[in-house]
């Protein structure tokens, strides 16, 4: 991909207008044109995500759900271990990423790969229970991320993992075992990403935290394309349903 499909990526990221009533139609509005070159450009912008999923067990004949997984192209972090699961299932709004993970799955011939266009606040799967559910930069993208979660937590086994990689601001006054983040950074990342309807929150880290059993939880800034001094905050963090 060149300067060319990054312009024109940019443009839907900075300028051109979101449309729509519901949220499913504002994030096929804010994908439609950009996602032929979703997965080059979010790769330089979304630190994380393979550490993320190798860090994360698959375990033999067990179920994933990756929600708000878009194009399928987080699973390509399991590499050769996506096969020993029994299914593993891609839950997105937008039609337009899924019609790009449909075409992935088809040709990486990926027979366990359910593509499922749905909400990740009320996504069931048959069956009984999952041994793993992912967020990769998709819990700001969710209006009401607490019912994401709460759905999260009932579809997990007891003893389920649940990965979460986002960006995030830290709480004014952030527990001490958290980084502690200043006004400008609090200010101006949450201003500039809600443009595009991304919300990175203060109350993820502490809601996951409460929730979930932390078995790892790392914290970084990361660097933004065409914007040189930009340092945006982000987490990692890889919890367990205890149980």
């Amino acid at each position: 991909m060149g300067v060319a499909a990054d312009l024109q990526i940019l443009w839907h990221l900075l300028l051109a207008p979101v449309r729509g009533k519901t949220h499913s139609e504002r994030l096929e509005s804010f994908y439609q044109g950009q996602a032929a070159g979703y997965d080059d450009f979010r790769a330089r912008l979304l630190p994380g995500r393979a550490e993320l999923y190798r860090s994360l067990p698959a375990p033999a004949g067990g179920r994933w759900i990756d929600m708000g997984g878009g194009t399928g192209s987080n699973l390509e972090h399991l590499a050769d271990r996506l096969p020993q699961l029994a299914e593993v299932f891609v839950v997105d709004l937008s039609p337009s990423l899924l019609k790009v993970a449909r075409q992935r799955v088809a040709e990486r011939e990926w027979s366990n790969v359910r593509i499922c266009q749905a909400d990740a606040t009320t996504f069931q799967p048959a069956g009984e229970g999952v041994d793993v559910v992912t967020f990769s930069y998709s819990l700001t993208m969710i209006p009401d991320w607490f019912a994401a979660l709460e759905q999260a937590w009932r579809l997990l086994k007891p003893g389920g993992w649940i990965g979460v990689v986002d960006f995030y601001v830290s709480r004014k006054h952030a527990n001490e075992s958290l980084v502690q983040h200043g006004w400008l950074t609090r200010t101006f990342w949450p201003t500039w990403f809600a443009l595009d309807n991304v919300y990175p929150s203060a109350d993820h880290l502490p809601f996951l935290q409460s929730r979930f059993q932390a078995e790892r939880l790392t914290e970084g800034r990361a660097k933004v394309p065409y914007l040189p001094l930009g340092r945006v905050p982000y987490y990692t963090l890889v919890g367990r349903k205890p149980g």
